[in-house]
């Protein structure tokens, strides 16, 4: 399997390499993700994740809401094992899948709750530095929710301007490319302004 693309470092290496090959045995049985190609699957869970492991703070409580499969947020805990990662999911499948990889690529610190995020914002209200989502919510929706949860949020689109929302600002908005897809790729990150 070839990483190169996304600047992995060698010790994350075969713990993504394990957790793509899983996905790939389980998606064949069960729908994970909609992702049909190597590429697809591989640029899915790695690409947004290899731009965002740059940016994060040296031990940062994340949370990703709605993880799926678990992209970005494993993606980012295998990239960056000082991040203090909780993945948070309502599907009990997708759930077994993730606890099944964090067995096999022995990451018993990785936290996943089986809730939906408005539940986690409700009982942990400001426990993680930095909230991330892909297409769980709207940016509109999920912004306000995220910045319940923590102080800044990643917004990840395909490449739609970030929107205005009340009570935020825009910290930093960049563009990438989805390095197997070419799919173009935006990363906005919100912060409160209260």
């Amino acid at each position: 399997m070839d990483l190169t693309a996304y600047s992995i470092d060698d010790t994350a290496r075969a713990p993504l390499e394990q957790w793509l090959l899983l996905l790939e045995q389980w998606n064949k049985r069960i729908d994970l993700t909609a992702a049909r190609t190597h590429g697809e699957l591989t640029d899915l869970m790695l690409a947004d994740a290899s731009v965002l492991a740059k940016r994060m703070a040296v031990g940062a409580r994340v949370v990703d809401v709605g993880t799926g499969a678990g992209a970005p947020g494993l993606a980012l805990a295998i990239m960056r094992p000082d991040l203090k990662v909780t993945l948070v999911e309502p599907l009990a499948k997708r759930t077994s899948f993730l606890r099944t990889v964090l067995g096999t690529i022995g990451r018993p610190d990785v936290v996943i709750l089986r809730e939906r995020g408005e539940a986690v914002a409700s009982h942990s209200p400001n426990a993680f530095d930095v909230a991330l989502s892909r297409a769980t919510l709207p940016p509109t929706e999920w912004v306000p929710l995220a910045l319940r949860l923590a102080s800044a949020t990643w917004v990840l689109v395909a490449r739609d301007a970030p929107p205005t929302i009340e009570g935020a600002r825009i910290d930093e908005d960049i563009s990438y490319v989805w390095p197997a897809t070419s799919a173009q790729r935006r990363a906005t990150r919100y912060v409160t302004t209260a």
